[in-house]
């Protein structure tokens, strides 16, 4: 029965005896339970507990307020979180709890109105990018600490570009701002906003800055735009967000390196400040002073303790053993060029003895037996003599012949021993252009350390000697030449 005809029965038939409690609340159950109704509604107050069949919450407006339960099943099903202050659409049917007497709004069909809507949708998109790992603070990158380019997203119409770019030009005036101007409000500006990353960071942006001035949330729901959150997350270079104010958070803030609470701030995180950079740059010379100041101090130390040393101190402390070889080879070259002269000269000497008397033995020899043939030939008879001629005639021949091929080996074994003895003489030397020096006392110089700048050197060349003032010296060391800055005296 309709709650109406109840009205009209009860107005029209008065009622001939009373009924009871339970009558009366199983009519009017029976009246408002066929009763489906749609409303909208702001909630008041939310309680799911854990145990609980159903969710039991209130919606309100100006004037009234209406006690609502939910069973789990359907609840799950909306993928709506209730929170007090939501507005909410909803389908169900009254029902009246007759134990108690109190009333209840089933509810069938549960939705967010207006706000509460867009809120649910951002709610899942969160959850869907926090799933990937896109929110998590592990892979915010850190900002350059002073970028050359800073690229700027945002709209070139409004206060917010002014303070960004004012705030830029006081702090940091030596980075270079690529602004791309763009929409930041309609459906349209996620896409906008995207392509103005891509511009920023084409041009060279070192970090990118997405800001815009506050309102309302629906005014700011081109920045929860799942689209535009991947775009950030993927860009290619930090990216610090500014939107709205202190407590507007949008996807873009989640996703992005750095958060700032408004514009002006943002421009605060990618741009040192001069104080700071002073502070800084006058920190570290003082550390560099006081660094540099204490290697100096150590490399004094240092030179002075090797300063001290006798072997840097007295050159002849190092070069003693050295200097005694050498002056003890000289003595012995000198003892030895003389005696070696004289032990060739005689055996050159004996070399000639020996060819002189080589060359004319043979020629003895000859003598003596054409002196027998000429006494043959004198006793011998006419006819006799002419052969006796012939054939001495024939042996002069031969003589001829074979005398200066006798002579040509002596003679150049002669000549190697002369051209031996001439290599060995030391006039030879001096001829092919050399020189032998000499110091003051007559000794041959074996070395350049053994000759100090401005003393007297005497030079042997092969036409007469030199003597010369020695003005600098260079000391010739495993294939390179350096010039001694103080030479060793001997």
């Amino acid at each position: 029965m309709r709650a109406g005809n109840v009205r009209e029965q009860q107005e029209t038939e008065p009622t001939r005896e009373a009924m009871s409690v339970s009558s009366a609340m199983a009519l009017a159950k029976g009246a408002l339970e066929g009763v489906t109704v749609r409303l909208v509604g702001e909630v008041s107050e939310v309680s799911d507990k854990p145990g609980y069949k159903a969710v039991y919450f209130t919606v309100k407006d100006e004037h009234a307020a209406l006690p609502c339960l939910m069973w789990n099943n359907r609840y799950r099903k909306t993928d709506v979180e209730l929170a007090v202050g939501q507005k909410v659409e909803l389908s169900g049917q009254f029902t009246l709890y007759a134990a108690r007497g109190t009333m209840n709004f089933n509810v069938f069909a549960l939705s967010l109105v207006g706000e509460g809507y867009l809120r649910m949708r951002v709610a899942q998109i969160q959850r869907r990018l926090a799933a990937e790992g896109l929110t998590s603070d592990a892979r915010k990158r850190p900002l350059p600490a002073y970028p050359e380019t800073i690229g700027l997203v945002t709209s070139p119409r409004g206060d917010t570009v002014h303070d960004v770019l004012r705030t830029l030009r006081h702090r940091y005036p030596l980075a270079c701002v690529k602004l791309a101007g763009v929409a930041v409000e309609g459906k349209d500006a996620p896409a906008g906003i995207m392509q103005g990353i891509d511009a920023v960071v084409a041009a060279g942006a070192e970090v990118v800055l997405i800001v815009r001035g506050g309102g309302s949330y629906e005014n700011l729901m081109p920045f929860n735009d799942e689209v535009l959150a991947r775009a950030i997350a993927a860009c290619p270079v930090p990216v610090v967000t500014g939107i709205g104010h202190e407590p507007d958070t949008t996807m873009a803030d989640l996703v992005a390196d750095v958060r700032a609470s408004v514009p002006a701030r943002a421009a605060d995180a990618v741009s040192p400040s001069f104080a700071d950079v002073y502070a800084l740059l006058s920190m570290r010379g003082r550390a560099m002073h006081a660094t540099l100041a204490r290697r100096l101090e150590l490399s004094s130390a240092r030179l002075a303790a090797l300063a001290a040393r006798p072997s840097l101190s007295d050159a002849s402390y190092a070069l003693a053993p050295a200097l005694q070889a050498v002056d003890l080879y000289a003595d012995r070259l000198s003892r030895a060029l003389p005696d070696a002269l004289r032990r060739d000269e005689q055996r050159v000497l004996a070399m000639h003895l020996r060819f002189q008397h080589l060359l004319t033995a043979p020629f003895a020899d000859q003598g003596r037996a054409m002196a027998a043939l000429r006494a043959r030939m004198a006793g011998a008879a006419s006819d006799g003599l002419r052969d006796e001629h012939a054939r001495l005639h024939l042996a002069g021949k031969r003589l001829a012949i074979a005398g200066p091929g006798l002579c040509d080996r002596f003679r150049a074994q002669m000549g190697v021993a002369a051209a031996r003895l001439n290599d060995l003489s030391p006039l030879t030397v001096l001829a092919r252009g050399y020189a032998i020096a000499r110091d003051e006392n007559g000794a041959i110089l074996k070395s350049v350390r053994h000759v100090a700048r401005g003393s007297s050197v005497r030079v042997d060349i092969s036409d007469g000697q030199l003597h010369c003032v020695v003005e600098d010296v260079r000391v010739v060391d495993s294939g390179f030449e350096k010039w001694e800055e103080e030479p060793c005296r001997k």
